[in-house]
């Protein structure tokens, strides 16, 4: 997985090519309340799983990134990642010593050509805005 500034400059490089691109923001979700339930050690088993869900999502043509903490971050090609599945494939629970652990996060999407300025800014910056807009229904 990308740290921010190896992802930063993959996704540059792939909007310059793609103006239909796709830009995700992802926020687990009580991800301290399964640090403190579980372990630290069932959190990085979280992180793990939904790193590797983002990974797959997007390829062969994204790149996905971790932003730090439980914030995760990609770019995807329309053709290679429907923004509607990533959502439900993060939400799967995740297999630890045993035990299934409940997983959710929210997403934010921001799909580029929609975009009156095609930065990657212009892009993070919706897609922050939809993850909020997302986590305040769940909140609801």
């Amino acid at each position: 997985m990308h740290t921010r500034t190896g992802w930063t400059r993959r996704a540059q490089r792939l909007l310059k090519r793609h103006s239909d691109a796709v830009v995700v923001l992802i926020d687990l979700d009580a991800f301290k309340k399964l640090n403190d339930t579980h372990g630290h050690d069932a959190g990085d088993a979280a992180l793990v799983a939904t790193a590797r869900r983002l990974a797959q999502w997007c390829a062969p043509g994204g790149v996905a990134g971790r932003l730090g903490g439980d914030e995760f971050v990609a770019v995807a090609l329309p053709r290679d990642a429907d923004p509607r599945t990533l959502p439900a494939a993060l939400r799967e629970q995740v297999s630890h010593k045993g035990q299934l652990l409940p997983v959710s996060a929210s997403v934010g999407v921001c799909i580029t050509s929609d975009l009156s300025k095609r930065t990657l800014s212009a892009a993070m910056e919706e897609a922050d805005q939809a993850m909020y807009r997302v986590k305040g229904r769940a909140r609801r």
